[in-house]
């Protein structure tokens, strides 16, 4: 298992200047974050239940999570190409860090490429949802360990 080499700011600000290349432009940004999602692995048949689903979310998202060595790791799928885009800035953002920098995470991003203009206000409800399990699995393993 490779740690992360940036911490949580330093990727956040990537996806930032990342998104700047688009310049605003609302069709190629949800491009972009389809073909964010297309990238994302595949999570197994087995693994898209209902119990792994996150709740809020206006399109199906499953997520799950394993523990190695201190660190989590997130796997997650969706039924359409921008919500898993969407997951998967969120992957790149926070998987294999410890429990306690996840729940520490100011994740700022999000507002900072002006996603809400771009993909509307129960999207973003949604990717609220996203962050919060997200967080909960990391309240989870942190009161675990």
């Amino acid at each position: 298992m490779t740690v992360a080499t940036k911490n949580i700011e330093e990727v956040q600000n990537e996806i930032i200047d990342d998104f700047d290349l688009l310049d605003g432009d609302r069709e190629s940004t949800i491009f972009y974050i389809m073909e964010l999602g297309q990238e994302l692995p595949k999570l197994d048949e087995q693994y898209m239940i209902d119990e792994n689903l996150i709740k809020g979310c206006q399109s199906k998202v499953w997520l799950t999570t394993d523990f190695q060595e201190g660190r989590i790791i997130y796997s997650a799928d969706s039924n359409t190409d921008i919500t898993k885009g969407l997951i998967s800035l969120l992957i790149r953002v926070l998987n294999n860090r410890t429990p306690q920098e996840i729940i520490n995470a100011d994740l700022f991003f999000f507002e900072k490429i002006g996603m809400n203009g771009v993909i509307g206000s129960q999207r973003s409800n949604g990717f609220a949802s996203m962050i919060k399990q997200m967080k909960f699995y990391a309240l989870a393993y942190s009161a675990k360990s």
